[in-house]
């Protein structure tokens, strides 16, 4: 991992740890004070070098996969995961920077048990590194949640990356389920973040954005998605098993048809008669599905409900299910 100073000219490097040094050869010595495209050379995409010079000018997240060089001159697949470090005043005050290497994993299946194991003890490292960071850097204090979101991230890639060389179909969707719920706590965990009020959670902006993701990632024009979405405010202590609950509760849809013959589906989220009520009605026509999988599903919908104090109601009537979840919420 490295930090880096936009406050100065050129933004240069002014923190990197030994694992930086070990991946690239350079000295922290050697860092300090430079530029991070010493890593760049001949082959280097210069589209994704456009990319994260727009990200750092835009001040958001960036996760890319880039060819870099080492200090030696060999090269190296580096997936690279980019966050702004802000101040209480909402101002950038750095840049955050971790690099896994994956060139392993790129060119050899056979090889992604291991790498997988050093991006695991990479990912410990960092943290470790970064809380020792934390200590003596006082304007760092609010890196502790970027840490998490950027621990999400890393677990997201390793998760993706394995779904990607796997050639087992039931391998792959399995994976692929379990980055959708990664992805969904990471989205949770940085609308707190971008949110002024960190101790509370928009369940219906997070629903409809949600929904609207997993719709046309299907890429389909026979889907009739309609939501009747209110404001429902809750504790951020509740904001993960409510995400999980409502990716479950579309991602169910999808598994039982909606992803292979179409339908429709209907999201709502409101307060009634005192409680909280999700609701996820759709009419689709069932196909043959991942038993297994659907069962996994469904216990990590009773275990996030069982967490909330919630209850769970499913209606079905030919092609047309309804399932409901309702709880209270104290504020």
């Amino acid at each position: 991992m490295i930090i880096t100073d936009p406050r100065q000219v050129d933004n240069p490097i002014i923190f990197s740890n030994r694992a930086f040094s070990k991946l690239t050869g350079y000295s922290a010595q050697e860092l300090v004070g430079r530029n991070c495209r010493l890593l760049q050379g001949p082959q280097t995409d210069p589209a994704a070098v456009a990319k994260i010079r727009e990200a750092v000018s835009q001040e958001r997240d960036l996760a890319i996969d880039i060819l870099n060089y080492r200090r030696d001159g060999t090269t190296f697949w580096n997936a690279l995961f980019v966050s702004p470090v802000r101040n209480e005043d909402g101002q950038v005050i750095y840049f955050f920077a971790s690099q896994l290497d994956f060139t392993n994993i790129k060119s050899k299946e056979a090889e992604l048990a291991a790498a997988r194991h050093i991006a695991e003890e990479e990912v410990a490292r960092r943290t470790a590194d970064l809380t020792d960071a934390l200590t003596t850097k006082t304007a760092l204090v609010h890196e502790v949640d970027h840490r998490v979101k950027n621990n999400l991230l890393t677990i997201a890639s390793i998760v993706k990356l394995q779904a990607r060389m796997a050639e087992d179909e039931v391998a792959k969707r399995t994976l692929f389920s379990v980055l959708s719920r990664v992805e969904a706590l990471s989205t949770v965990h940085r609308k707190l973040l971008n949110d002024d009020d960190v101790g509370h959670f928009d369940v219906a902006e997070f629903a409809g954005d949600l929904i609207v993701d997993v719709v046309g990632a299907l890429r389909r024009s026979d889907i009739v998605m309609t939501t009747d979405l209110h404001e429902v405010i809750v504790p951020a202590d509740k904001a993960s098993p409510l995400a999980l609950i409502l990716n479950e509760l579309i991602g169910d849809v999808v598994r039982r048809g909606l992803s292979d013959g179409g339908g429709e589906i209907h999201l709502e989220v409101r307060r009634l008669n005192g409680h909280f009520l999700v609701r996820v009605v759709d009419t689709v026509t069932p196909v043959v599905f991942d038993q297994r999988e659907h069962d996994f599903g469904r216990l990590m919908l009773e275990t996030c409900a069982r967490q909330l104090g919630a209850e769970i109601e499913r209606k079905t009537d030919g092609k047309r299910t309804e399932v409901s979840v309702t709880l209270m919420v104290n504020e």
